[in-house]
């Protein structure tokens, strides 16, 4: 089926002297997951993972993914005809010199230009213009292949109430023309979906655990145009959205729009506005490539969001202690695999009052499968927790009062003298970073090696960024506030730590063949006190789960590491414990004691 479809597309790159082309994984607005409509990638090449990207020639097909990929890739593509190229493995090219090697002086590359950002387009434009290819970016091809195609989503559109918002949409709104003065810009295009529904206060269904509404916005200094499917719009979100004066366009006309602009300075991110876009707009306007002024906007919670999201941890909390508490009573005495923990947890979460759904595909990861960060249990895969080793469960959900995001690492039962260490250094740069003070005008790469130091110090790494930023139901995952050791510019994610800005805190050990461990909470950085040195920072734990006393080694922590744990677990017990049944408090009572 694969290489029959890979046969029809090489048809129609022959009708159009298509000489290569190219499938990212993506959707029209920049997005990090994408809808059934956007599976383009997995569609040609029968490769179902999260992140990849396709090229199709005349004569060879390949698809690049990165490591968290590699072995499932392998398994999709046999028989396909696809090769699997494996990022960052030596000998193999990135997809840019791959381009540039197999493309013919004179020859086209295809592309579906409202897939691919604008910034990527202009550097392959840069980097094949010596060999004078075109860049063929207005039709999807693939679109003509797919017959039984899923629709464009178009879910009802629903309004945030202030009372969670914390901040009407007006008022943002009239931040964000201040914001566009200040950068000379008459007009602003906006495509990030969380952005724009950050902005209007308004929330959907329309991407997989990311409550957003697919969209465009075009903002100038006296009118506001959305460009949305009329499908998603009741008439309650209509009536809204008219007294906030933002007038609705169908929503393909984005193009139309941009394209009928004329000696403008149009504010817009390159990085995050698609190609087709950034081509529809006339030479006459002045182009501002800065980052959305929303991105940072949204990233400082006002106080009304970071009270909800106090409530939406102590319910996620609650969610969580009844899993932990389950599954320490019955691990050994009833068969539970991966699959079916997952679906206990997540069952769990969805009897909390105000949830809406998980914020991303729970992780539950047994043993060895636990060494993989983004290991992800299906039925090929699932494994039978047993009572011995651990067992790590990242997973988090979406509430009307936030979202949430938090990984625990669980003892099954006895551990070796290894898993014991590594779960203990993992607590310790856990509590030592949530208890850091700083002051104002750090980074994230700043503050990075207070998680670290008690790996580095053994000779120990683990390969993810220590800490990322968290949306207020929006998406898990959101710039520009990270923690990291080095720069990863693509990532966006190291601005000067703001008040409000709520981020992961998530170390980890990594074994491969043996065993992975990772604790993960959520800060928010608030203001400390202020003296002749400056303004000092510092941040406040947010998620209210126990850490598994029977996993710690007390002997390698210091007192003040001792301390922190105890000053954390008081808290959780006094958060949690009001909405648990006697037995699950008394259970959490003895596993919050004082060490």
């Amino acid at each position: 089926m694969i290489q029959e479809r890979l046969e029809q597309l090489r048809s129609l790159m022959a009708e159009r002297h298509i000489d290569a082309y190219m499938i990212p994984t993506s959707d029209f607005h920049e997005s990090e997951y994408v809808g059934e409509y956007f599976k383009c990638r997995e569609f040609m090449t029968g490769f179902t993972g999260s992140a990849g990207t396709a090229v199709i020639t005349r004569d060879e097909a390949c698809l690049w993914t990165d490591g968290r990929y590699f072995v499932q890739a392998g398994k999709q593509l046999d028989g396909t005809g696809v090769i699997l190229q494996r990022m960052g493995q030596s000998g193999v090219p990135a997809v840019e010199e791959y381009l540039d090697r197999v493309l013919p002086e004179g020859g086209s590359l295809g592309f579906d230009g409202r897939v691919v950002n604008c910034q990527l387009g202009q550097e392959l434009e840069e980097l094949l213009q010596e060999k004078h290819v075109t860049l063929s970016y207005q039709e999807d091809l693939v679109d003509i292949i797919w017959k039984e195609r899923p629709q464009l989503s178009a879910e009802p559109v629903w309004i945030l109430e202030e009372k969670y918002a914390g901040k009407s949409s007006a008022r943002k709104i009239q931040e964000l023309r201040s914001q566009m003065k200040k950068e000379k810009a008459s007009i602003h295009v906006l495509t990030t979906l969380d952005d724009i529904a950050w902005l209007l206060n308004i929330r959907g269904n329309d991407v997989d655990c990311n409550p957003v509404v697919l969209s465009y916005a075009m903002v100038t200094m006296d009118r506001f145009y959305i460009f949305i499917n009329d499908r998603a719009l009741k008439k309650e979100v209509k009536n809204y959205l008219k007294e906030l004066e933002v007038t609705v366009c169908p929503y393909n006309d984005i193009y139309m729009a941009v394209g009928q602009l004329r000696d403008q300075k149009v504010l817009l991110e390159t990085a995050k506005t698609n190609y087709a876009i950034y081509r529809s707009i006339d030479g006459s306007n002045k182009i501002i490539d800065k980052m959305n002024p929303t991105a940072l906007a949204k990233a400082m919670k006002n106080p009304v969001e970071v009270e909800n999201m106090k409530k939406a941890h102590k319910k996620d909390g609650t969610a969580m202690v009844k899993f932990i508490y389950w599954l320490k009573r019955n691990v050994g005495r009833e068969v539970i695999t991966e699959v079916s923990a997952q679906e206990h947890l997540d069952h769990l979460r969805s009897e909390q009052e105000g949830n809406l759904g998980v914020s991303f595909d729970t992780i539950s990861a047994y043993g060895a499968n636990a060494a993989m960060c983004h290991y992800k249990a299906i039925a090929e895969s699932d494994t039978k927790l047993e009572p011995k080793g651990l067992y790590l469960v990242d997973s988090g959900g979406q509430y009307y009062e936030g979202t949430t995001d938090v990984t625990r690492t669980i003892a099954m039962g006895p551990l070796t003298e290894e898993e014991r260490e590594h779960f203990t250094l993992t607590v310790i740069s856990m509590l030592r970073l949530g208890a850091v003070k700083f002051l104002y005008g750090c980074r994230g790469l700043t503050l990075d090696y207070v998680a670290r130091e008690p790996f580095w110090s053994r000779g120990i790494n683990f390969d993810h960024g220590t800490g990322h930023g968290v949306g207020y139901l929006l998406n898990v995952h959101e710039r520009p506030n990270g923690i990291r050791w080095r720069m990863v510019p693509e990532r966006q994610d190291n601005c000067v730590l703001e008040e409000g800005m709520v981020t992961s805190d998530e170390p980890g050990v990594y074994m491969e063949g043996s065993h992975g461990v990772r604790t993960e909470n959520l800060i928010v950085c608030k203001k400390a006190e202020m003296n002749e040195y400056g303004q000092f920072m510092e941040f406040e734990f947010l998620t209210m789960v126990p850490i598994d006393l029977e996993a710690l080694d007390k002997s390698i922590m210091t007192e003040r590491d001792v301390q922190l744990l105890n000053d954390y677990h008081k808290a959780v017990y006094e958060a949690i414990s009001p909405y648990l049944s006697q037995e699950e408090a008394l259970w959490l009572k003895e596993n919050t004691r004082a060490i």
